[in-house]
């Protein structure tokens, strides 16, 4: 007994020695956006004077009712945790006071390791020794997640538009209910659940003589006056920005770990208000079910992400559906197999026969895709028609032609992370690849062939504004300017009322919504239906899809096509036309879109298609057998 608290004494000795821990600003992270005005930090941190007594109450009694006694360390909850179980087998209960929550909020990540655990006791003493009690509920109110929104000043606005020190008792102890499960536990998420909790947290203080049990009942009878989503504060969706910017932030080698985690650091991020509400706004109107949606707006000439929503409600997911789920991506994956085409002597009139068709290949395998509807010319159609319709026949007898693995390396070549077989389907993006991917990837078509990363970060700064990082766009050459151009005219053209012929141009639904000219190419599988657009001032794209992979509604395609316009438009208003200036290399050919050939009086539809020079079609150009026929059964 008497070594044991030697040995304890000890600890707590060296840890008064050790140096005190940084803990200012326990909001460690101030952001700013493009402009330097402040979207998230400072002000919404809560000192313990300005917390309402209900709060601070209802917290200490769910969570840790012996607090202002213990040295960091409940050893008889610890003892009772430990025999429960043990007794049930499995770890149903916890222990952790909330000196060791906050240690583990502001240093640790939540991994349950022993070395980690080690660390966390370690902190704990340390946060013991050189703090008060006060101070440390403080930060560790300003600190916790209330359903994924974190710190006690943006949960009370949040959720009841008010200051933290005016929650009243209902509101307080439905608040600090939510910790112990923020995902389940949020009244957004699962009210019933959350009522269930509130009322544990009001006999919890009714027990430790905080409350009477008259004021227990009235507080859970009391109705409560939620903010809705529109009346928020701050939008929702800038918090899967946010989470963006913390990830690209742990990256940065320059700049010390210590101030990763204490060091209250701004950063100055990439962030767009206007593009951040055109996604918003327009998602809030036309989203009313349980379908997911992931929109991401970058800059193309620098990469830097603008605005994007990694889901419809942060407080419900988390999950950043923008940066971290990887989809198949559909047609969206086209342009790139037409580049690679390009590259390769094609030119928008090159033919193939578009028909139900069951390719050979392999040691004697098959693949018979089909055309979206069924809708095939049963004729020969060029590549721009292919293009503008989405033709998945044309594209799979490209692909082959010039063998599947041209368009793996174009892939990587503008920024494809993922690992893709060299597949026929690969023609169809039947692989699985990220939306950031693929907006980045489409950011060079954008930017007439130069390749930029993404990125969410221009600045970092120290607290006393000294600057720790600074992102330098780096623009790198990989495709050729006026074959981009040729491809970009053809994306134009899926939104071209002149290709309206047998079939009608992906992008008809939204001629009539957009003002500006675009490149723009669609992708819809069963599961998910993606778009993604641009000009030389903005790449959009956005995913609609159920995270359960459910199989889509047409409606859903239709509002996917409406959202992408919208919030294109939107963001673009004010600006002036921007599309490309004709290479000096490349010519204007008036042609009939679907055959390629040079238009007369007679054709039905004609449009402008421009061509690398010398290999425009002329009067007498015949198409026939410019590429082999792939072998057909």
């Amino acid at each position: 007994m008497t070594l044991g608290i030697i040995m304890y004494s000890g600890i707590y000795l060296i840890a008064w020695i050790y140096p005190k821990l940084n803990i200012n600003n326990s909001k460690n992270y101030y952001l700013y956006d493009k402009d330097s005005n402040l979207i998230s930090g400072t002000d919404e941190y809560s000192g313990i004077d300005a917390i309402s007594p209900y709060l601070k109450n209802a917290t200490l009694s769910i969570e840790d009712r012996h607090f202002y006694t213990h040295g960091g360390f409940d050893y008889l909850r610890i003892g009772k945790a430990m025999f429960n179980n043990i007794k049930s087998g499995k770890t149903t209960e916890g222990a952790s006071t909330i000196t060791q929550q906050y240690a583990k909020n502001l240093f640790l990540d939540f991994d349950k390791t022993w070395k980690r655990k080690i660390t966390e006791a370690w902190l704990t003493v340390r946060l013991e020794v050189h703090y008060d009690k006060d101070k440390i509920l403080e930060g560790y109110l300003n600190t916790i997640n209330y359903g994924g929104v974190f710190g006690i000043a943006n949960a009370s606005e949040y959720y009841f538009g008010k200051d933290a020190l005016d929650l009243n008792l209902a509101e307080a102890s439905m608040l600090a209910g939510i910790p112990n499960w923020p995902s389940k536990y949020s009244p957004y998420i699962d009210y019933e659940a959350s009522k269930e909790r509130q009322l544990v947290v009001l006999n919890s203080m009714v027990r430790d003589n905080y409350i009477t049990k008259e004021e227990a009942d009235n507080a859970y009878n009391e109705e409560l006056n939620f903010v809705t989503k529109s009346t928020r504060k701050e939008l929702d969706s800038v918090r899967y920005f946010r989470d963006s910017v913390i990830s690209e932030l742990n990256k940065i080698s320059s700049i010390p770990n210590s101030l990763l985690t204490t060091g209250g650091l701004k950063i100055y991020t990439t962030f767009d208000p206007k593009a951040q509400e055109a996604i918003e706004s327009t998602i809030n109107q036309y989203i009313k079910s349980d379908i997911q949606v992931a929109s991401i707006i970058m800059e193309p000439n620098t990469g830097a992400v603008l605005g994007l929503t990694g889901g419809v409600d942060y407080s419900k997911s988390q999950f950043n559906r923008a940066t971290s789920s990887n989809r198949s991506v559909g047609s969206t994956i086209k342009p790139f197999l037409y580049y690679a085409a390009l590259e390769n002597g094609f030119t928008p009139s090159t033919t193939f026969t578009s028909e139900p068709t069951t390719f050979v290949f392999a040691e004697n395998q098959t693949y018979s895709p089909t055309n979206y509807n069924d809708k095939y010319a049963n004729k020969e159609i060029s590549l721009a028609a292919a293009i503008a319709y989405s033709d998945n026949i044309y594209a799979v007898k490209t692909h082959l032609f010039l063998g599947e693995n041209t368009l793996v390396e174009t892939l990587k070549r503008v920024g494809i992370t993922a690992n893709l077989d060299s597949i026929p389907s690969l023609a169809l993006g039947s692989q699985a690849i990220s939306l950031i991917d693929m907006t980045t990837a489409y950011s060079t078509l954008a930017n007439e062939g130069y390749k930029v990363k993404p990125y969410f970060i221009n600045k970092v700064e120290d607290i006393n504004g000294n600057v720790l990082y600074e992102y330098e766009p780096v623009k790198e050459a990989i495709l050729n300017k006026s074959l981009v151009y040729v491809l970009d005219e053809l994306l134009a053209n899926t939104a071209n009322p002149n290709f309206i012929d047998y079939s009608y141009p992906t992008s008809y639904m939204m001629m009539n919504r957009i003002t500006k000219k675009y490149g723009i190419k669609t992708g819809t599988t069963e599961v998910d239906h993606l778009i993604i657009g641009f000009n030389k001032d903005a790449v959009v794209s956005i995913w609609s899809g159920y995270d359960d992979n459910r199989k889509l509604l047409d409606v859903d395609s239709y509002n996917n096509k409406y959202m992408w316009s919208d919030i294109i438009e939107k963001y673009l208003k004010d600006k002036e036309e921007a599309w490309y200036d004709i290479p000096n290399n490349v010519v204007g050919v008036l042609v009939e879109p679907v055959s390629g050939k040079i238009a007369t009086d007679k054709s039905k539809n004609k449009t402008i298609m421009y061509y690398i020079k010398g290999t425009e079609p002329s009067s007498n150009y015949n198409l026939d057998d410019v590429i082999p026929t792939i072998k057909q059964e």
